[in-house]
């Protein structure tokens, strides 16, 4: 059962008991990510992330990390583009303590200049990863260039430039004004009893108060057409083609997740079977939405020899025109809600998976929907809502893509135009 309350210092929490299992997750969650970032200041968000594992005012770096080991605990952390989380899992025997760690992290971050020098050097060799995996790549330089004038289109990481410039002062100052009460929240799930729960967190985070005053800063995104070639010495050509998708809280979403399981979301969707199974031109093929709270896109990605990549837009463009033409089967509709349910069903059996489900829903939307009512709205997606789908994606020739490999401009944009 989802209880959701409030601490003592009002940061909103979101509590689901599971008696029946024996660990229990918790998740610390800020509404702050790059699209709060202003441009000197892009990627300090993730610089935060970062060095909250670097120590605070009572534990070096090597004792938070053994703290959590010493009772089998997992930790870890990530930044998106509109949010940070930082979440760990342990026995619940152990919740107490992983929230004196965690609180620990949040309330009193230490952000000495010299670990600031080392994680820069961390974080600069992670940019350089990316720039070297083109199948990352290709999906980052496409977002980014279609957001482009607006914080959403910048780079989670941020750039050597901006990363370069940022000090422990401006760290902290950064820190003070976005970890805010207003823009947090908790997330628990596991086997504990809310009230003793509540307890808990009164305890360690209740007394809590932001230093600086809440102003969020964020740009709206729009649209751009994107055609990118990025040239790289490697083997394969790496294709990503976006297509203007739904915001996060559109009323079609749940189809337009139904339509991208059914047209490239697994090995028995359209694009994996078509042009991998049964044509053999492409390891990896497969379509993703992403989605924002004012915007989306709907992906295409596709990795194969340079020699078979008209035949592979080809695919993909006959494809769409197949489905646009034919519609989706009601067959298909029925069997592929009954596998989204049954991987909802199942996943949601993970405590870490119940307690990121929410989190995310309670700063992101402000309520939490059950597994019932989510489940509901999935068996309710019809035909009908296939085909508003498919016409909301597809019927504009706006279309973006990016390319990542050896390959001429002029080839890629005479071959994906043609095709698509």
């Amino acid at each position: 059962m989802l209880n959701i309350r409030k601490l003592d210092n009002g940061i909103k929490v979101v509590l689901e008991e599971i008696r029946y299992v024996r660990s229990i997750s918790f998740g610390i969650w800020v509404k702050n990510g790059t699209r709060n970032e202003r441009p000197e200041e892009n990627g300090i968000s993730h610089y935060i992330e970062h060095m909250r594992f670097k120590g605070t005012k009572h534990r070096s770096a090597r004792q938070i990390a053994e703290e959590m080991d010493a009772v089998g605990g997992q930790i870890n952390a990530y930044t998106t583009k509109e949010y940070t989380c930082y979440h760990t899992r342990v026995l619940d025997k152990h919740i107490k303590q992983a929230l004196d760690v965690m609180s620990d992290m949040l309330q009193y971050p230490a952000f000495l200049q010299e670990e600031v020098e080392k994680e820069r050097n961390v974080i600069m060799e992670e940019i350089d990863m990316y720039d070297d995996a083109p199948e990352e790549l290709v999906h980052d330089c496409l977002q980014d260039d279609i957001w482009r004038g607006s914080s959403l289109g910048m780079p989670i990481l941020g750039t050597k430039k901006t990363i370069g410039r940022l000090t422990a002062e401006i760290i902290r100052k950064y820190y003070e004004n976005n970890y805010h009460t207003k823009n947090i929240v908790i997330s628990v799930a596991g086997n504990f009893e809310t009230e003793e729960m509540m307890e808990l967190l009164n305890c360690y985070l209740g007394q809590w108060q932001s230093k600086g005053i809440y102003n969020p800063y964020e740009t709206k995104a729009e649209y751009h057409v994107s055609r990118i070639q990025k040239n790289k010495d490697v083997e394969q050509l790496h294709t990503c083609i976006a297509f203007r998708g739904l915001e996060r809280e559109h009323p079609l979403k749940y189809a337009l997740s139904v339509f991208n399981t059914i047209f490239g979301g697994g090995m028995s969707s359209h694009l994996f079977q078509k042009i991998r199974e049964e044509e053999g031109l492409t390891y990896a093929i497969y379509s993703y939405t992403t989605a924002f709270a004012d915007t989306g896109l709907f992906c295409i990605y596709a990795s194969m020899n340079p020699n078979q990549a008209e035949r592979v837009y080809q695919g993909i463009g006959r494809e769409i025109k197949n489905l646009q033409k034919k519609g989706v089967t009601q067959k298909a509709l029925n069997v592929t809600k009954e596998q989204m349910i049954s991987n909802f069903i199942i996943g949601s059996e993970s405590t870490l998976n119940r307690m990121t489900s929410a989190g995310a829903a309670l700063l992101l939307r402000g309520n939490v929907q059950t597994m019932e009512e989510v489940i509901e709205k999935i068996e309710a997606v019809t035909l009908e809502d296939m085909a508003k789908v498919m016409d909301l994606i597809f019927s504009n020739d706006d279309f973006s893509y990016a390319v990542v490999g050896n390959e001429n401009r002029a080839d890629i944009t005479n071959a994906i135009e043609e095709f698509l």
